[in-house]
């Protein structure tokens, strides 16, 4: 089993030097989250809190991961990086398309990207794209994004996107792994047919092992119980017999960080620093 570090709306000033840390200490994966604006007014629950408040969130700072990962590809070696997860109907498939390229060859091949459908009709209505259809969009999207990483000519006629023969340059040796995540069945049925695993978070282990059997179970309906499978978890464990059970279930990358990002931010990055390396004293280095 790998691991990721996860950390979202803290001081941009930590990310740099957390990247060179969770680096040196041995994690595979950093993640982080994606948002590119607040609604001062929405009727729809956040749903990754147990009451659905979104306060929190409320002058949160978020950079845009594409430029993020960049700058951290810089100063490490092998860390790879996951968006988790990016809103990708809000975004021209396109355009998206285009920074996915480009940064999975600026880092060579080091970018993992995570999707998802996005919680907030505003921020469709801000993005000039349709509420309604975002989760038929999506289909075509996860197909569509693999179509132009091929680096050859690929066109796309749709329902909802009319794309003539286009290609782009550069593109990566090959198709970033796409992770899906969600809470719903139409979530693990589009990740079963259109991408390469699952984000789950803040799920019980009850809940974690009946949705991997049904990601498994559509897997199979499209054919596909074959492929690799990656499935990333973000589970309350705190030693390594626990997280060797998590494996034994079928995670395959186990998300971990040292705060809860639900709350502000009181740790210094000497504070967060210390965690990761220890972290990867006590856990990476004896897994």
């Amino acid at each position: 089993m790998r691991f990721t570090l996860s950390e979202a709306m803290c001081d941009i000033s930590h990310y740099i030097p957390l990247a060179k840390a969770a680096d040196e200490a041995g994690f595979a994966i950093f993640s982080t989250g994606d948002s590119i604006l607040y609604p001062k007014n929405t009727s729809e629950k956040y749903p990754y809190t147990e009451s659905g408040d979104r306060s929190f969130l409320d002058g949160a700072p978020f950079i845009d991961p594409f430029q993020l990962f960049a700058a951290m590809s810089v100063v490490t070696e092998k860390l790879q990086f996951q968006t988790g997860v990016l809103k990708v109907p809000i975004r021209d498939p396109v355009l998206t398309a285009k920074m996915v390229s480009s940064l999975a060859s600026f880092t060579n091949d080091r970018f993992i990207l995570g999707v998802g459908l996005d919680p907030w009709p505003e921020d469709f209505h801000a993005c000039g794209e349709e509420w309604e259809t975002r989760a038929a969009r999506m289909d075509e999207i996860l197909q569509i994004i693999p179509g132009l990483m091929t680096g050859e000519y690929f066109e796309w006629h749709g329902e909802h996107y009319d794309i003539p023969p286009i290609k782009m340059c550069p593109v990566p040796s090959r198709c970033p792994t796409i992770i899906y995540g969600g809470h719903s069945k139409p979530a693990y049925r589009r990740a079963a047919q259109y991408t390469d695993g699952f984000l789950f978070i803040s799920v019980t282990e009850e809940q974690l092992i009946e949705r991997i059997g049904l990601v498994k179970q559509y897997r199979k309906e499209f054919g596909r119980e074959n492929d690799p499978l990656m499935i990333a978890a973000g589970m309350p464990v705190s030693t390594i017999d626990e997280m060797r059970h998590l494996e034994d279930i079928g995670v395959t990358d186990l998300n971990v960080g040292y705060r809860n990002p639900y709350l502000p931010d009181t740790m210094t990055l000497q504070q967060k620093i210390d965690w990761v390396h220890r972290f990867g004293d006590e856990v990476i280095a004896r897994y």
